[in-house]
């Protein structure tokens, strides 16, 4: 049982996939930090605020922090984004070419008298009779 799990934990599959999750969060927090310290600073000095985060409204003495929230939305915008197009579009095209198969060699030819489909292989027309050089 136990050298199953540890067959499991080596394959190169599953080693590859811990790699890119760990990437992938370190990805996420630096777009976190590019969002939180500079993006949304520069947008909070076009509404004259000096924090964007710090964006609020109270109801019933309960805060909503919603400048926190509007951070996450666009560090997930940015996320997707790289994901989409240095992920999903390169490899998109590259199953797309994958698939590409070459055109299959002809196997029939026309017949110069008559014009119809004969066999490449063939030295009389079936339709017309005339000999094929």
């Amino acid at each position: 049982m136990a050298g199953g799990f540890r067959q499991f934990l080596l394959r190169g599959n599953v080693v590859d996939m811990a790699v890119g999750v760990v990437i992938g969060a370190a990805f996420a927090t630096l777009v976190s930090g590019f969002t939180k310290d500079l993006l949304t600073p520069s947008i909070a000095a076009i509404f004259k605020q000096p924090d964007f985060s710090k964006f609020s409204f109270t109801i019933n003495n309960s805060k909503f922090l919603y400048g926190d929230f509007v951070n996450a939305i666009i560090s997930f915008l940015i996320v997707a984004a790289v994901v989409y197009y240095f992920v999903v579009v390169p490899m998109n095209a590259l199953v797309a070419r994958a698939k590409k198969e070459p055109p299959a060699d002809p196997t029939t030819r026309q017949c110069p008298e008559c014009l119809s489909e004969i066999p490449i292989q063939a030295k009389r027309c079936a339709h017309c009779t005339s000999a094929i050089a």
